[in-house]
């Protein structure tokens, strides 16, 4: 299955965006002063992520642009959202806010022109929590039709050193059709990486799992500007 998963980032990662990047303020007394005229934002999040006891903003906001609604000649929707996402953090100071992460590249659009099948990756899995000084982005790959393969990610970024880095990642699959499933959870505090496999959601009484634990050779940590939908950090090879 972590081949259905590789060709559905490859299929993502065929549409980049050719529109020149929009600018973003640094600095803005709200969170809509972050937001560029014809642009929206369609989720929002509070919590300290920074640790001065103040409630901090993760916005992520698409672009409206009607070019970038396109009909669809094939299986799915009938008109397909591309429009671009930007996530943005936002630390909270004495007047307003101030920019503390910006990435272009990492939410995925509503749709996908090349994988017309692919519900919302972002939106349909709730998209985003603060807790305990964490930010998770999660992402969840349901086709309706061409494959009965659905993947689940999570992404979890902590303030460290001026930058926010990744500290944990799991990655979860299962067969609508066969209820195989597998689990690979990585934290890179400790550098440490289960997987799990062999499982099956549908046969509780022979489902047998099994886990197995490895060390994760990485030099630094993976930032948030690292980060692309494009699928280039290949996690399983850790």
């Amino acid at each position: 299955m972590k081949k259905l998963f590789s060709i559905l980032l490859l299929l993502g990662s065929s549409l980049l965006f050719s529109q020149e990047e929009v600018q973003i303020t640094d600095y803005g007394k709200d969170m809509l002063a972050f937001v560029p005229d014809g642009w929206k934002i369609i989720t929002s999040k509070t919590g300290d992520l920074n640790k001065d006891k103040a409630d901090d903003i993760a916005i992520v906001i698409e672009d409206t642009n009607k070019e970038n609604f396109i009909e669809n000649e094939f299986l799915g929707a009938p008109i397909l959202n591309i429009n671009p996402r930007y996530l943005l953090i936002l630390f909270k100071e004495e007047k307003g806010y101030q920019l503390a992460g910006l990435n272009r590249n990492f939410i995925p659009s509503q749709n996908d022109a090349e994988s017309s099948c692919l519900e919302d990756p972002f939106m349909k899995s709730g998209g985003m929590e603060i807790k305990n000084g964490v930010l998770s982005v999660s992402f969840h790959y349901w086709l309706s039709c061409g494959s009965y393969g659905v993947t689940n990610e999570c992404f979890k970024l902590r303030w460290q050193d001026g930058e926010f880095v990744l500290i944990g990642y799991d990655h979860s699959e299962f067969s609508r059709s066969s209820g195989e499933e597998s689990l690979t959870s990585i934290n890179f505090l400790t550098k440490k990486k289960s997987e799990t496999n062999w499982g099956n959601m549908f046969a509780d009484g022979e489902n047998n799992p099994k886990t197995v634990w490895k060390k994760i050779k990485i030099d630094k940590f993976i930032t948030l500007q690292d980060l692309d939908k494009s699928g280039q950090i290949d996690f399983f090879n850790l």
